[in-house]
């Protein structure tokens, strides 16, 4: 197994869709009415239907294990923050960045970016993670 190199970048980019809130509540459970209410979503300070963070966030997993590191890569940490609301057709961009990479140890530290459409980050932070040898 090749350690990445530090500076490396990967993304991938998703419409999301109504569905994909539909999927994620079928998935979790989760019926929060600022994703499914569009009078109680238009009355909160987010000004309509907002998708769930797990469903922005989980690009970063196809990133992470299929991209960069790749396949058999799995989260150990991760820290972020969720800067603006994704809502049902935007396009988001998820993009993971090398910061550093352990030789001794499959053990890689990125930094993690969700942007939408109009290049506003939705989501900031950084993941540590780990590639198991398949």
């Amino acid at each position: 197994m090749t350690t990445p190199a530090v500076g490396t970048r990967a993304s991938r980019t998703r419409a999301i869709t109504e569905r994909d809130i539909e999927l994620f509540t079928e998935l979790t459970g989760d019926r929060n009415p600022l994703h499914y209410d569009p009078d109680e979503a238009a009355a909160s300070r987010f000004g309509g239907i907002i998708v769930q963070g797990g469903v922005t966030s989980g690009l970063l997993n196809a990133v992470v294990a299929e991209d960069l590191p790749g396949p058999g890569t799995v989260f150990l940490h991760v820290d972020w923050d969720f800067k603006a609301p994704v809502r049902p057709g935007d396009e988001i961009t998820a993009e993971v960045e090398v910061l550093e990479a352990r030789e001794d140890k499959p053990l890689t530290k990125l930094r993690t970016t969700i942007v939408n459409q109009e290049g506003s980050v939705v989501l900031d932070g950084s993941a540590l993670v780990w590639t198991e040898p398949l």
